[in-house]
């Protein structure tokens, strides 16, 4: 882990997403954090040592799905289907798929497995797992605030993790789609989907992985936009968005089910479609959904 003294920075941006606005001030006490999300191997061996069950490998209550086709009632998780040619953007279901038996051992659903990808991110991993992981590690989630503060690197206000410019000296800087999304992928230094940890330079903290290659879980749930602090001297200390029911969506389909915070992107960001691989970057994740681009890392902090 590494250690972070704190204090007051701008979290936010105005420049991309509704939902990262307003930029506001925001104090933390120092912690710690993962130099790197928590790969297949740590997992391995938490799943080992406590017999944990993971989400997608539970089949979902039929009370929660009322409306569910019980065919569908089954473990699983969803995983990226890259369409063979360019489809229309407005509808995901052309590259998500939900895919019975998928789960962190078969990202890609069965007859696949993670051998030989010790060092790659966990995936397929619910903010509950994530969370009893982080717990029998004697740590915790981030909460958004330190998990931002975190993939700043101290740029106070930067675009990206490592600054102003997306390619500072036409280097590749993260894991994230290159080509056309979803159909074209040129892969980032080779890589398609998830790439070991540490493929691509630290931040100016020394963490790994803060833009890029799988999203990550926070403790906060979500909310639509950021409660201004418009100075230092205001600043919150050390926040959390607690209000579960505020990060409902009960017009949606499945929208019953609270939203918790992900942060950072990942190798499905791509600059036509979603250009989120950046530290103020924000999306909202139901608490009962896994997928093949989300991970997590964890905090220590001090008393």
């Amino acid at each position: 882990m590494v250690r972070l003294d704190g204090g007051t920075f701008r979290m936010g941006s105005e420049e991309f997403y509704p939902e990262e606005a307003p930029v506001h001030h925001v104090a933390l006490d120092p912690f710690w954090i993962d130099a790197r999300p928590v790969t297949v191997r740590d997992f391995r061996r938490f799943v080992q040592e406590t017999g944990h069950v993971t989400h997608a490998e539970r089949a979902p209550d039929p009370a929660l799905y009322p409306d569910a086709d019980p065919a569908l009632l089954v473990p699983g998780s969803l995983v990226f289907r890259k369409p063979p040619r360019r489809v229309p953007l407005a509808d995901w279901r052309r590259w998500w798929a939900w895919v019975p038996g998928a789960d962190w051992r078969h990202p890609g659903g069965p007859g696949t497995s993670v051998k030989g990808r010790d060092r790659h991110p966990v995936v397929h991993v619910a903010h509950a797992d994530a969370t009893a992981y982080a717990a029998w590690a004697g740590k915790a989630l981030p909460t958004e605030a330190e998990w931002e503060y975190a993939a700043r690197g101290g740029l106070d206000g930067a675009r990206y993790a490592w600054g102003e410019e997306e390619r500072p000296g036409g280097r590749l800087m993260a894991n994230h789609w290159q080509g056309e999304f979803p159909w074209e992928n040129r892969k980032a230094k080779g890589w398609e989907g998830t790439s070991p940890v540490a493929t691509f330079p630290p931040n100016g903290f020394g963490l790994w992985d803060m833009a890029g290659n799988t999203w990550e879980w926070t403790d906060d749930f979500f909310t639509a936009a950021h409660e201004a602090a418009p100075s230092p001297c205001c600043a919150p200390r050390n926040p959390r968005a607690e209000d579960a029911a505020a990060s409902c969506r009960p017009d949606e389909p499945g929208g019953d089910f609270p939203r918790r915070t992900i942060k950072g992107g990942s190798h499905l960001c791509a600059p036509n479609y979603c250009l989120r691989y950046r530290p103020a970057a924000r999306q909202g994740e139901p608490v009962d959904t896994t997928t093949s681009h989300i991970g997590f890392r964890c905090v220590a902090r001090e008393r």
